[in-house]
């Protein structure tokens, strides 16, 4: 059975603000639904991210709601019509799993990220050929075409930080991805040049956790936050596991481990360190 298409970050945004707009209006998801001729279900998926909505069913919502903001208005319909724009990775097609597709919008539309991860180097700073060693590393079994796909598709996330208002990015690494080998001695020294390389430019920053710190909030596991510039937007924590991933708005018990850990971590390059 196919998976169900994950919500874009255009469509979180705008089922998000109709639904602060309908509880505002004290409207009923039934009434809601009456409007645009569809019923409760319809206005659940629409709040929910798992539907688009039509221009005119919008503005049906703007009259039954009271919304006289022009501005807000406006913006809502254009994210309306933006949500049904396709990523650049949908050539890819099926080669991609749900989940990391649904990390691929999210990328593409944040202005900062704060990425920490215990074992491997993120996917967004890696080289091609410590890519190549992690994606064949796996165990998953693939087809040649997938694999390629996934290399492709790798390289190709990298370049948000081409774009003319690059993303900020903050990582922070425990020490061992330093120190696990993968892919061979050559491969990592190229993958650590990249990382000394990266570290430091506009708007992007590498930290580490060294060893001696012992344990820290955090060592539970990897987890990224992808935050937004609109006031309505919200903030997406995106956890991993074994075979996929898990994305959460607004996860406080994460959000607050974040700033602990920056201040047990230390910069990239620091002359006498044992990751240099």
């Amino acid at each position: 059975m196919p998976a169900h298409p994950r919500p874009t970050v255009r469509r979180r945004r705008l089922g998000a603000e109709l639904k602060r707009l309908r509880e505002a209006a004290d409207v009923s998801m039934d009434a809601a639904g009456a409007a645009i001729d569809g019923d409760k279900s319809k206005i659940s998926r629409i709040e929910n991210a798992r539907q688009g909505i039509r221009g005119l069913e919008l503005k049906a919502l703007f009259n039954l709601y009271k919304v006289e903001d022009e501005k807000l208005k406006a913006a809502l319909l254009t994210l309306a019509r933006e949500s049904k724009r396709k990523g650049w990775w949908q050539q890819y097609g099926d080669t991609l799993r749900p989940d990391f597709q649904e990390r691929l919008s999210l990328e593409a539309e944040a202005v900062r990220l704060f990425a920490f991860q215990t074992m491997v180097v993120p996917g967004l700073l890696q080289t091609a050929g410590y890519a190549e060693a992690v994606i064949g590393g796996t165990g998953r079994p693939t087809s040649d075409p997938e694999t390629d796909a996934a290399l492709a598709v790798r390289m190709e996330r990298q370049s948000i930080f081409n774009r003319e208002e690059p993303p900020q990015y903050f990582c922070v690494l425990d020490e061992a991805v330093l120190h696990r080998e993968i892919g061979g001695s050559a491969v990592m020294v190229e993958q650590l040049n990249k990382l000394l390389e990266l570290d430091g430019t506009p708007g992007l920053t590498i930290q580490i956790i060294p060893y001696a710190q012992g344990v820290y909030a955090g060592l539970d596991g990897p987890f990224t936050i992808y935050s937004y510039p609109d006031p309505m937007d919200l903030d997406v924590v995106g956890l991993d596991y074994l075979d996929g991933a898990l994305y959460l708005e607004e996860d406080g018990p994460l959000r607050d481990t974040a700033e602990p850990l920056t201040s047990y971590a230390q910069p990239l390059y620091r002359r006498g360190s044992p990751w240099t």
